[in-house]
């Protein structure tokens, strides 16, 4: 998809901007061009602004993605994931597990379950970062109950894992 996305883009760097933010936050562009979260519509002017860019480059972006029809299909069919607990887990009594490992390495999510299902944890919500959306992309796991901090080493010894946050 992204080999797609920025051969379409490479001489414009705004509009990729465009593009790689409305993909990070799971916006879609219906058929006329509009920009909407779920059922939202998002502003021109919004999106614009958390971009980077001018607004006219919000229209332009939207208007060459509907013009390509790999890239409508997925434009006009992203969903946003939903909201990450992990700014309000302390205050509802969650835990927080924050990986950061090499995104390429298969099996990192899997070893990290098993490492919390064998306490009895279950997990409530997992996000990982895209790897061609983010320079350091993390896993993070939501709890329904705190990580102890001897699990810290086990995480360590996942292979691929670089650093461990536990909150």
């Amino acid at each position: 998809m992204w080999k797609q996305i920025k051969h379409r883009f490479e001489r414009y760097p705004a509009r990729m901007n465009v593009a790689r933010k409305i993909i990070e936050l799971g916006f879609r562009i219906d058929s006329n061009g509009k920009v909407y979260c779920d059922d939202v519509e998002i502003s021109d002017v919004a999106l614009a602004r958390a971009a980077g860019v001018d607004r006219r480059t919000i229209r332009a972006t939207a208007e060459i993605i509907l013009r390509d029809e790999k890239l409508s299909g997925i434009f006009q069919n992203i969903m946003p994931a939903g909201s990450l607990l992990r700014n309000v887990a302390d205050d509802l009594e969650l835990g927080v597990v924050e990986i950061e490992a090499n995104a390429r390495n298969p099996g990192i999510l899997a070893a990290a379950a098993r490492l919390i299902s064998e306490k009895g944890i279950s997990i409530r919500q997992a996000h990982a970062g895209d790897p061609e959306l983010d320079e350091n992309p993390k896993l993070t796991i939501i709890t329904d109950k705190p990580i102890p901090g001897f699990l810290l080493k086990e995480f360590l010894k996942i292979k691929g894992v670089k650093r461990v946050s536990i909150y």
